[in-house]
């Protein structure tokens, strides 16, 4: 963002808090839009797939589905809001590798048919009651350096990868490719270069089993900078990957994607206001209107960091940020350089659009910031 940019967001933070009151969470459609085109500038050869679970306000999906994109989807809520925003069954990869039945029986009666899978007792459920699937096979790869890692919980073993593509097509499904994640927040490029190495090598020994693969998803974890000191990391990442990819993977694979932070993260602002202030063993502290519980539930389950902006100016202190509500673990951040605070100030965050207020709560009756979509 740029520094006159940034004093025009400044400027719309006043006016808009003054007029709606806080706290207020909002997505700026121009910025989402640049998201989409740096993304498929730096990935000329990847489709996008939006992953919805990162931010399902529908200002954002309004705009990706006029933007023409596809969707990651993962319940039969996700798969339907889709439909019904006009979005075709084949723009859609169903890519949450524990289905339940209800929803594998959902997504074939909508024709929804491409879907991730990594586990023989999920092609077995997959073929029972979705048997026209084209299954993707998710592979487990290195997660290292990941602020979240998924390997954990999601992928088969590179070892397994094989039998289960041929397991697919004794079922009577259609084994069409491969996905990995290499974790959320990724910084480290390595393991996109180890995960594509191995999707390479089976991508090989399938097709000596003529098994017809075709699609290489890469899976998410695009990382985003959320402090301005940063560079951004996507920008030396992306072309180094889309080089691996070219030197790896013939032209006739097609190759997708499932971004989330990297589309609507850098979209999005939390604007909140001082409501409370203390001195608890001799620092400040400052309670502001929203917390863990509502829009910056992100530092829970996402392990985020964030940069907190004032408009005071003046000698800075080592600050706690608490949220608004009676529970001892709303604690927003306990090392904070700011100035001295006043009642009705506010405190904004950028950079917050992904896995914030798509995960908010109504704790204490508080209700979530309010969302307003701005230019």
């Amino acid at each position: 963002m740029t520094r006159r940019s940034k004093v025009n967001l400044r400027k719309q933070v006043v006016q808009l808090a003054k007029k709606h009151g806080t706290p207020l969470f909002l997505i700026s459609k121009s910025r989402l839009l640049e998201q989409v085109k740096k993304f498929k500038t730096c990935f000329p050869r990847v489709t996008p797939y939006y992953a919805a679970k990162a931010n399902s306000h529908q200002f954002i999906l309004e705009t990706f589905v006029k933007e023409g994109l596809s969707f990651d989807v993962a319940s039969i809520s996700e798969i339907d809001r889709m439909l019904k925003l006009g979005v075709p069954p084949e723009r859609l990869i169903f890519a949450n590798t524990i289905k339940r039945i209800e929803a594998l029986k959902f997504a074939a009666r909508n024709k929804v048919n491409l879907m991730t899978f990594d586990t023989e007792y999920e092609l077995i459920k997959i073929a029972k009651y979705a048997s026209n699937a084209k299954v993707v096979l998710r592979i487990k790869v290195p997660n290292v350096g990941s602020i979240v890692e998924l390997s954990i919980k999601f992928g088969a073993e590179l070892a397994d990868a094989l039998s289960l593509l041929i397991k697919a097509k004794q079922l009577n499904l259609k084994p069409v490719g491969l996905s990995f994640h290499v974790g959320s927040q990724c910084l480290n490029i390595e393991n996109y270069f180890d995960a594509l190495e191995a999707a390479s090598i089976i991508f090989k020994d399938a097709k000596l089993k003529q098994l017809p693969m075709e699609i290489l998803d890469i899976g998410g974890g695009f990382p985003i900078r959320h402090f301005d000191n940063e560079k951004d990391p996507f920008l030396a990442m992306a072309p180094k990957i889309q080089r691996e990819i070219d030197r790896l993977f013939n032209s006739d694979v097609r190759v997708i994607a499932e971004p989330g932070r990297s589309l609507v993260g850098p979209a999005c602002v939390l604007v909140m206001s001082v409501i409370g202030k203390s001195i608890r063993s001799n620092k400040h502290w400052y309670y502001l209107d929203d917390g863990v519980y509502g829009s910056l539930s992100g530092i829970v389950y996402d392990h985020c960091k964030y940069e907190y902006k004032v408009f005071r100016h003046g000698y800075q202190q080592i600050t706690t940020l608490a949220g608004p509500t009676c529970d001892g673990f709303d604690i927003i951040s306990i090392s904070e350089n700011l100035p001295e605070l006043d009642f009705g100030d506010l405190v904004y965050i950028e950079n917050i659009g992904a896995y914030s207020w798509v995960t908010t709560t109504n704790f204490n009756g508080i209700p979530p910031a309010r969302v307003i979509g701005i230019p």
